[in-house]
């Protein structure tokens, strides 16, 4: 059986060899806080793509299907503050417009992504963004410039999500992946505003690479919400060059779980106002379908995100919601727990004012799980939310300063 170590480094998004990165400010925000990122990789790699299932997908997503689906890129784009979404045909010719001057301005930039966050229905102010590249230095690769570049793509997020690891083969070859990401809001992922960008110089298949993200994003950004809305901006990319010449399947594996579980959990954690992370385990359903429809009805339910936030154990939402959600489901097989403590047994009631005192307390830490056991299949899926207070209806009912 192979060996194989995995060890956190620092680096980001930088991590892998041939892959640079940094953010700069141009404006967008205020105060002069970064908000533009580049990701330039050397070689021009072929990346993959995941994206939103919002039928009015942002100009930046229609403009890469229309015209780098299937190609090489080297360069990245990234903009905060501007989603570019619903801007219509305009928008595709905004960004055409600063692509063409990108390569102008770097002639070895090859077939340039865009990517876009912020305010949707405004057009992008295009000549801020192209202004922008004066400050672009495409030999930045160090941890400070991953940081930067992390820290740019931010827009309510409250810190910056990067990982990066090594692995160690047995034979002694290395190979890296990096990754940085963001989202605090608007993040039900059909996928969830996230963006994600995955760097690797593992020497890794193309079919390898679109298996293991696809398998991974099921339990990862695809179980994920802050507040049960999808974005019209959602994308994951992965880039992986080769530079290593070294790879293993189940070691890639493990690692890329690993990044994305992180990340994932990161936007969690950072829901806008949230002040906990809550795993909602479904065990038992009829099969795992049903398990995912009623793990996720749980995570989007207002009902039970504001119990969390006041650190009620009120099992009787709980209940109503899986009841609710059109999986077979029957009280009287029927188990809840708040972590390990039970709080309702197959149609047993055991909410004395004792248990509930331990289910409140237990609510009051920053990570706790919630499970709930249907007693009919053995379908499983856990899914992940945040609680929902007044510092979320804040930031939303002015977003758009």
């Amino acid at each position: 059986m192979k060996t194989y170590s995995i060890y956190p480094i620092h680096g980001g998004i930088c991590a892998p060899e041939g892959f640079f990165a940094d953010g700069i400010s141009a404006g967008f925000k205020p105060n002069q806080a970064l908000d533009v990122a580049f990701l330039y990789m050397d070689p021009p790699t072929l990346p993959y793509a995941v994206f939103t299932t919002n039928r009015f997908q942002a100009a930046p997503i229609q403009y890469f299907k229309r015209n780098l689906e299937g190609k090489k890129s080297n360069f990245v784009l990234i903009n905060t503050k501007n989603a570019n979404a619903l801007t219509g045909e305009a928008g595709i010719q905004d960004i055409t417009q600063v692509m063409e001057a990108l390569k102008q301005r770097f002639p070895t930039i090859q077939n340039p992504i865009p990517s876009s966050t912020g305010v949707i229905g405004v057009r992008l102010d295009t000549q801020k963004l192209i202004q922008a590249f004066d400050s672009f230095d495409l030999s930045q690769r160090s941890i400070q410039s991953a940081h930067r570049a992390s820290q740019a793509i931010r827009t309510t997020d409250s810190f910056e999500k990067e990982i990066a690891l090594k692995i160690v083969l047995e034979d002694g070859q290395t190979f890296h992946i990096g990754a940085m990401a963001k989202g605090a809001g608007m993040i039900e992922p059909a996928m969830a505003t996230m963006l994600c960008f995955i760097t690797t110089d593992a020497l890794i298949p193309q079919h390898d690479l679109e298996e293991l993200l696809n398998k991974h994003l099921h339990t990862t950004f695809n179980a994920i919400s802050v507040d049960g809305d999808t974005s019209t901006n959602d994308s994951v990319f992965i880039f992986a060059n080769g530079k290593s010449q070294a790879y293993d399947k189940s070691a890639f594996d493990q690692a890329l779980g690993m990044v994305m579980k992180k990340l994932a959990l990161d936007i969690v954690r950072d829901g806008e106002g949230a002040s906990k992370l809550v795993a909602f385990k479904i065990k038992g359903a009829k099969n795992q379908e049903e398990a995912i429809r009623a793990s996720k009805a749980l995570a989007n339910s207002l009902l039970v995100k504001t119990a969390l936030f006041g650190c009620d154990p009120n099992w009787g939402r709980i209940a109503s919601t899986i009841g609710s959600c059109g999986v077979e489901a029957h009280e009287n097989r029927l188990k809840i727990f708040i972590e390990n403590l039970c709080i309702f047994d197959c149609g047993q009631i055991l909410f004395t004012q004792e248990i509930e005192q331990k289910a409140s307390k237990l609510m009051q830490t920053d990570s706790f799980s919630i499970t709930c056991d249907l007693g009919v299949g053995d379908g499983a899926f856990t899914s992940y939310a945040c609680d929902l207070g007044y510092k979320y209806v804040e930031i939303n009912s002015d977003y758009r300063s």
